[in-house]
C-alpha cells in the first residue's frame, strides 16, 4: 500500500488514527502492530511469515544474547538475518555472474524481493548488536520488539530506525496536539514533494528514456531531473514516515537535510539518507577500526563500507560501482583533494560536488553500465546527437516549471525566509492563521492528482 494513495490516505491511514487514539494506552501498540501487519499484507501477503518469522528469531536472538553475552549468539542471529537477505536478493545476481565466470547456463531462480526487507534487516541488525553491546536493554515483549520492526509508517521504504531511538516511546510516548498537528503538516509536505515534484519529474525522465528523439541538452535535463527525481522521492517518504511517526508519539530522526548545498562528498553524505550513512558507520566502518589504524586500512575500510552500500541499494554491478564512486571520492577528499577544495569559493564547491552526484545517479538509474556510459558520453556530445531538437525544446517548456521549482526546493532559501518572516510576531501570527488552509489546498490538489495520474511509483521500493 503507498501513502501516496486515495486507500491509504482516506481509508486505511483514518481508520487506523481513530482506532489508535480510541483505545486503553496499553493495547495502542497492539493497534499499530496490527495495523502494519495489515498494511504489509495488503503488499506484500505470501512475504508476511518471512518478516515475523524474522522478528521472532531476533527475539529470541536477543534474549540468549542478553543472557549469556556470547559472541558466538551474536554471530549465528546477524548469519541467519544477512542469509535471509542475501537469498531473496541476490541469489539470481550470484548465479548470472557465476554463469558468466563458468560459461554455464544455470536457471535462475526469479525469487520476488520482498519489499522493504533491506530496512527491516537492518534495524533487526542494530537491535541485536546493540543488546550485546549492553546499549540498549533487551526487550521481553514480542509485541513492542514486533511494533518496532514492522511499524507501518518506516516499514517499507526508511528511513532505519534504530531500537534506542523509540526504545522508551514503545512503553511511554507523549501525545499532543502539537504532535499531531507537526505530524500531519509533514505528512502532506512530504506528500506535495512525492506527488507534485518527484512524479512530474519522473514523467519526464520516462520520456527521455522512451525517447529516439534525443539530444545534447536532452541529456542534461534528464540527468539533473533524475538526480532532483530521486531526492524529492526519497526525502519525501522519509519526510511522511517521519509525520506519521509523530502522529503517533513516535520521534523519528531526520533523514535528509539539503543534501544539495553541499561543499564536499563528504559533507553530501552527511545529509543524504543520514539513517544509512550512520548505520554503516557505527556497525561496519567502526567495528573494522574506521579511521584508528592507519591510513592504508582507512582505506580498505572506507572501500568496504561503499562496496557494501552499493550493493545493498540494488543486485546489479552498477550499484556497486555507484557505491565505489563514492568511496574513491571520500577517499580522494582525505587524502589531498579536500586541502585543495577548501581553496576554491563556495559556489565551485557546489558544482563540483553536484556534477559528481549527477553522474553518479546516470550510473545508478541505468540498467546496465552500457546503458549508464551512454548517458554519460551523451552529455557530452559523444553519441553524436545535435544540441537541441524540437522535442528537447518541448519538454523543457512543458516541465520547466517544475525543474525550477525543484531545484529552489532543493535548498533551504524558502524555509529560511519563512523562519526569517516568522521572526516578526505580526506576521508569524498570519502565517500560523495561514498554514493549516496551505496544508488543506495542498491536500486537495493532491488528491486531485492522485485521481487522476497513474503515474505513482516510489523509487526506494526497489531496495
Amino acid at each position: 500500500m503507498l501513502f501516496t494513495s486515495i486507500s491509504f490516505i482516506y481509508y486505511f491511514l483514518p481508520i487506523v488514527i481513530v482506532f489508535y487514539f480510541i483505545v486503553p494506552k496499553k493495547i495502542k501498540n497492539f493497534v499499530l502492530f496490527i495495523a502494519s501487519m495489515l498494511f504489509y499484507f495488503y503488499g506484500e501477503p505470501k512475504y508476511i511469515f518471512l518478516m515475523l518469522a524474522e522478528i521472532l528469531v531476533a527475539y529470541v536472538g536477543a534474549i540468549l544474547i542478553d543472557k549469556y553475552k556470547k559472541k558466538s549468539l551474536l554471530v549465528i542471529s546477524i548469519t541467519i538475518h544477512i542469509s535471509l537477505l542475501c537469498i531473496f536478493k541476490y541469489t539470481d545476481f550470484i548465479i548470472l555472474n557465476v554463469n558468466h565466470l563458468l560459461n554455464i547456463n544455470l536457471s535462475l531462480l526469479r525469487i520476488a524481493l520482498p519489499i522493504g526487507i533491506s530496512f527491516y534487516t537492518f534495524q533487526i541488525l542494530s537491535y541485536v548488536i546493540d543488546v550485546y553491546r549492553g546499549k540498549v536493554g533487551v526487550q521481553k515483549s514480542f509485541l513492542k520488539l514486533a511494533t518496532y520492526v514492522s511499524l507501518f509508517p518506516q516499514l517499507i521504504a526508511g528511513p532505519i530506525v534504530r531500537y534506542e531511538t523509540i526504545e522508551k516511546e514503545l512503553d511511554n510516548r507523549e501525545h499532543s496536539f502539537e504532535n499531531f498537528s507537526y505530524g500531519a503538516s509533514r505528512f502532506i509536505i512530504g506528500l506535495g514533494k512525492k506527488v507534485l515534484i518527484a512524479n512530474m519529474l519522473g514523467e519526464l525522465c520516462k520520456q527521455f528514456t522512451i525517447t529516439d528523439e534525443k539530444s545534447i541538452i536532452f541529456y542534461w535535463i534528464f540527468a539533473i531531473s533524475y538526480m532532483l527525481q530521486i531526492y524529492f522521492d526519497f526525502s519525501a517518504y522519509s519526510d511522511m514516515a517521519i509525520g506519521l511517526g509523530r502522529i503517533l508519539g513516535f520521534h523519528f530522526l531526520e533523514n535528509f537535510n539539503y543534501p544539495y548545498i553541499s561543499k564536499s562528498i563528504t559533507e553530501f553524505w552527511r545529509r543524504w539518507h543520514i539513517s544509512l550513512g550512520s548505520w554503516y558507520r557505527d556497525y561496519i566502518y567502526i567495528p573494522l577500526g574506521g579511521n584508528r589504524e592507519g591510513l592504508k586500512k582507512q582505506i580498505r575500510n572506507i572501500l568496504i563500507v561503499w562496496g557494501l552500500t552499493g550493493i545493498w541499494h540494488g543486485a546489479s554491478w552498477n550499484f556497486v560501482i555507484w557505491g565505489l564512486l563514492f568511496g574513491i571520492m571520500l577517499i580522494m577528499e582525505k587524502v589531498f583533494l579536500g586541502k585543495y577544495l577548501e581553496k576554491f569559493p563556495s559556489f565551485f564547491k557546489r558544482i563540483y560536488v553536484l556534477f559528481i552526484v549527477m553522474i553518479s545517479f546516470v550510473i545508478f538509474n541505468a540498467e546496465s553500465m552500457k546503458e549508464a556510459w551512454k548517458n554519460i558520453i551523451g552529455l557530452f556530445g559523444a553519441n553524436g546527437e545535435n544540441l537541441t531538437n524540437s522535442y528537447t525544446l518541448y519538454y523543457l517548456k512543458s516541465y520547466g516549471i517544475v525543474l525550477i521549482i525543484a531545484l529552489i526546493g532543493a535548498t533551504p532559501v524558502l524555509k529560511n525566509i519563512i523562519l526569517k518572516l516568522k521572526k516578526n510576531e505580526n506576521i508569524n501570527k498570519v502565517i500560523n492563521i495561514l498554514e493549516p488552509v496551505y496544508m488543506i489546498i495542498m491536500l486537495l490538489i493532491v488528491t486531485a492528482y492522485l485521481v487522476d495520474n497513474s503515474y505513482n511509483p516510489f523509487l526506494y521500493f526497489r531496495f
